[in-house]
């Protein structure tokens, strides 16, 4: 996931660099197209990346496309859209749907989400805070269905109270983070592998703590290992008033 955040970053540096004027960002039609196909291999990305930046080079290719009827193209949205909504509300099935503080969230978040973007398509001059350009940034997020119905379910599942069980956290640790026996799992997938040079990269120790590199161990610290003497001896001369001799006053850390 780190590694994931970072290239996005990186991506969209380098966007502004070119002055692309978009940022890059993951494709979530990428989910129901894996969901659809069962395929989530790394070379067929590559190869249709490539396959893509070649036929772009050909007008004919692309008027192929110009010519797909448009309820071909909307059917296709249906089922890929439709699959990324239910990948995203899947995540429901460790909370507590029986549970009135869970329903009351669920509901307001989605409500919310679509009833506050649809006004301030009618009143987009409601918003005055002074800035023009702060101005628009908002009206951009807060026209935005997933951010105002993600941000509102946020809010209210850290600020109403419920218990672990209830949010559902206990059965997200023990089906997704920790294993039988407690204890964390050890992710061995080669998903984020780099193309080259891993073999190097799982020799080094110190791409064990660097938080992009696929062999990063979660929770671990740069300076765990590090091995310190047991006593650390500190010279603070006699002291008169006490009788106390140096030598008795070393300090144990």
């Amino acid at each position: 996931m780190f590694c994931v955040i970072a290239v996005e970053g990186i991506g969209c540096i380098i966007d502004g660099i070119w002055g692309s004027a978009t940022g890059t960002t993951s494709y979530s039609e990428n989910i129901g197209a894996i969901g659809i196909t069962k395929v989530g291999s790394r070379r067929v990305i590559q190869v249709a990346a490539v396959a893509m930046m070649f036929f772009a080079l050909l007008g004919k290719f692309g008027a192929l496309f110009v010519t797909i009827p448009d309820p071909i193209i909307g059917g296709m949205f249906c089922v890929v859209f439709g699959m990324v909504t239910a990948v995203g509300m899947s995540n429901l099935q460790f909370i507590d749907l029986n549970s009135s503080r869970n329903l009351f969230i669920l509901g307001f978040s989605y409500f919310f989400g679509l009833v506050l973007p649809f006004w301030l398509t009618d009143n987009n001059d409601v918003i005055k805070t002074g800035s023009e350009i702060f101005d628009q940034i908002l009206t951009v997020l807060f026209s935005t269905s997933m951010f105002v119905g993600g941000l509102t379910g946020f809010v209210l599942d850290n600020t109403i109270p419920g218990t672990d069980e209830e949010r559902g956290l206990l059965q997200w640790r023990k089906d997704v983070v920790l294993t039988e026996n407690g204890k964390p799992k050890e992710h061995n997938s080669k998903t984020y592998d780099f193309p080259f040079g891993m073999n190097y990269i799982r020799r080094t120790k110190i791409f064990q703590y660097i938080p992009i590199c696929p062999t990063y161990s979660s929770g671990g610290s740069l300076f765990k290992n590090l091995k310190f003497p047991k006593k650390f001896k500190r010279n603070v001369g006699s002291d008169q008033s006490n009788g106390v001799h140096a030598s008795q006053r070393d300090t144990k850390l």
